[in-house]
């Protein structure tokens, strides 16, 4: 049996109290005859393993390996090619074709993270090249499910008709395709209708819902030489709108296209269905219980819990700067009454019209009062309430108003490519925003949110203004339980850049200070809750 697989392994990295990074690597080979891949890491224990592609001289596997990577750490990599001789899982039973070893460093930092290397190990013979492409992995948990068929495919077979396949990639960076998914073959149709398959969305866009995915169709053969039928082009956004009209696809084959004339295409393919569910941990449930004491929701009778402490530490001091003390409050990431709609951008008093509060206070019993009603739900995505505050700062920005607004989370963000967006495009406008982490989870992508050293950036746009402050409010309990203290150190050190930010917007618009007896002689604040 010929056939091509890959495998990998890591070499043991030391224990670091630095969070990692998630690194997704793809392995794809130039090699003469089929085979897997080990994949080793550190101290020489097998991490992974491809899949087996078989009769191919050029595999481009499917399967990535996902690794945790630490800048400050060298973290050692070998790569080991088979050709499978057999159905057994010995590795010993298979002819070894080459190997080559690197770091994942190597990988990361070469030019668009994409590494070739020649393959050795056997002497006096050329073994073939190896390549490493390596992206860090959004937070993004979301799973789609999808089911596609196709209409009038060209016929590819002698005997037959064609036995079509298709091969999802998704784009990169630098204008490459990786390959994420490959659907079974329908044998002999011109229109086949492939099974619902599921696939992370991180797999498919990693996160970026705008990203180009391509889809190239084949017509399958025995000896590993699929014929190219045609290709096309969407994005997780589009195949989201579900079955549609917008949602069918012309096949195109370019180089038909260009040697006929009266080419129109070579099929069409139809998004039959499309939804998307969360995957989530056990930490998430009991997490979002807040009848469980366990929960950072908890309504204890006797002390206020993470969340009504953060919000009365900043919203007692900066709702004296807002005149009328109407604080609109939202929640995110909750199925909310009567179907179960999942919102990541709804009022705390459940009123869609108005979601002012009138003071902290009010602020503190809406929030009790939604506990009760909704259910908490994940992922965490900041971008769209922090893009409905920036639609309301993009109405005022003559210096007569300014938006604060504060965010307190316990989850680790999940749309961090939109939130980055919506924050370079709020950098613009008269606002700031506040994060405030409870709970034991990593915020590092929070911290890269705050552009204290590095300006936040997306898409090539990077942020007007640092306008982020982002506090784990983990740093600031008293070890005593004193939450007056507590609540008195957090409020200081999230406020402290707020003047500065405010200064830097008004100086960038030239804007000045009204005269003293002017009857508004200071911005007013708007507190976003």
């Amino acid at each position: 049996m010929e056939a091509a697989m890959a495998s990998i392994g890591e070499f043991d990295p030391l224990n670091s109290s630095v969070p990692a990074t998630k690194i997704e690597i793809t392995v794809s080979c130039s090699v003469f005859i089929s085979l897997f891949i080990n994949l080793y890491v550190s101290m020489l224990f097998i991490f992974g393993r491809t899949e087996v592609i078989d009769n191919t001289l050029n595999p481009d596997f499917v399967r990535k390996f996902v690794l945790d990577y630490f800048f400050e750490e060298k973290q050692n990599l070998r790569f080991d090619v088979y050709n499978v001789d057999s159905r057994s899982s010995n590795i010993s039973k298979h002819s070894f074709l080459g190997q080559t070893f690197c770091t994942l460093g190597e990988i990361i930092g070469s030019s668009g993270s994409r590494l070739e290397r020649v393959l050795s190990g056997i002497p006096g013979k050329k073994c073939g090249n190896i390549i490493f492409t390596a992206e860090e992995l959004s937070n993004c948990r979301d799973i789609a499910t999808m089911q596609l068929c196709a209409n009038k495919l060209d016929k590819k077979d002698f005997f037959g008709k064609s036995d079509p396949f298709l091969v999802f990639y998704r784009s990169n960076e630098d204008g490459t395709f990786t390959i994420c998914h490959k659907t079974e073959v329908i044998k002999n149709t011109l229109n086949p209708v492939w099974q619902p398959f599921t696939i992370p969305v991180r797999a498919l866009c990693n996160g970026d819902y705008d990203r180009t995915v391509k889809v190239d169709v084949y017509d399958w053969d025995r000896d590993g030489s699929h014929d190219f039928i045609g290709e096309f082009t969407t994005s997780y956004r589009e195949l989201s709108r579900g079955q549609s009209q917008f949602n069918v696809y012309e096949v195109l084959n370019p180089k038909k296209k260009g040697r006929k004339k009266k080419y129109v295409n070579s099929g069409t393919v139809t998004l039959l269905s499309f939804k998307v569910e969360s995957e989530y941990t056990f930490v998430d449930f009991i997490r979002g219980n807040p009848s469980q004491p366990t929960s950072l929701h908890y309504m204890n009778p006797y002390q206020l819990n993470a969340y009504a402490m953060a919000l009365k530490a900043v919203g007692e001091i900066i709702q004296d700067y807002d005149s009328d003390k109407l604080f609109p409050a939202y929640g995110f990431g909750a199925k909310l009454p009567p179907d179960g709609k999942i919102s990541h951008a709804f009022p705390l008093n459940s009123d869609c019209e108005n979601a002012n509060c009138v003071g902290i206070e009010g602020v503190l019993e809406a929030y009790y009062d939604c506990l009760r009603k909704v259910q908490l739900y994940g992922p965490t995505n900041f971008a769209p309430v922090i893009n409905q505050v920036a639609q309301c700062a993009s109405e005022v920005t003559d210096g007569s108003q300014y938006f604060v607004l504060l965010i307190i989370t316990d989850g680790v963000i999940s749309d961090m490519v939109q939130t980055r967006e919506a924050v370079v495009t709020a950098a613009s406008l008269p606002m700031s925003v506040i994060i405030v982490g409870v709970g034991p989870a990593e915020f590092d992508a929070m911290e890269e949110l705050d552009g204290d050293e590095v300006r936040v950036s997306s898409r090539g746009r990077v942020a007007e203004r640092d306008i982020v402050q982002f506090v784990p409010f983990r740093d600031y309990i008293d070890r005593s339980g004193n939450q007056v203290l507590s609540m008195a150190r957090l409020a200081k050190d999230v406020l402290a850049e707020i003047p500065d930010q405010l200064l830097s917007f008004m100086k960038s618009r030239g804007i000045e200070p009204r005269p003293a007896l002017c009857p508004s002689p200071t911005p007013q604040i708007n507190v976003h809750l």
